[in-house]
């Protein structure tokens, strides 16, 4: 079986916050699948790529500031000034003029994991000590 299971039928809920899914196979044999907060977690960062990038493979930056803006405040205004955005921007490996791919917000998605986790942790003296190479 492969992982998820592929479907004939579906079903979708949301449970609790989550998605569920049921699968009708062709044996008749149902069972629930429930995606894992990660998966979820990475389906929202394909979701919002996709959505800043209008379902294009990449974005423009001024797509990407609107997009950080949306749903990383905080660090959107590290973006405010020119200098900032350009900054940030060859940090993610992207040159002059250059559109963002995933790959590029991906750097920066590895980056700021470590700095999100010690904002939202509720023991502030507990560090990630995540190694990014």
């Amino acid at each position: 079986m492969t992982y998820p299971p592929t479907p004939l039928d579906t079903s979708c809920a949301a449970t609790a916050g989550r998605e569920t899914r049921t699968f009708l196979f062709l044996s008749e044999n149902k069972f629930t699948f429930q995606y894992s907060d990660l998966e979820l977690a990475i389906n929202t960062l394909v979701t919002e790529f996709h959505s800043a990038a209008d379902d294009k493979p990449t974005m423009s930056s001024s797509q990407f500031q609107t997009m950080m803006s949306k749903q990383l405040p905080s660090f959107a205004e590290t973006l405010d000034s020119e200098d900032g955005l350009s900054q940030v921007l060859q940090h993610m490996g992207v040159q002059s003029g250059q559109s963002i791919s995933f790959e590029n917000f991906w750097t920066l998605v590895q980056q700021l994991a470590g700095q999100q986790f010690q904002l939202l942790h509720k023991d502030k003296s507990v560090k990630c000590s995540c190694l990014l190479q």
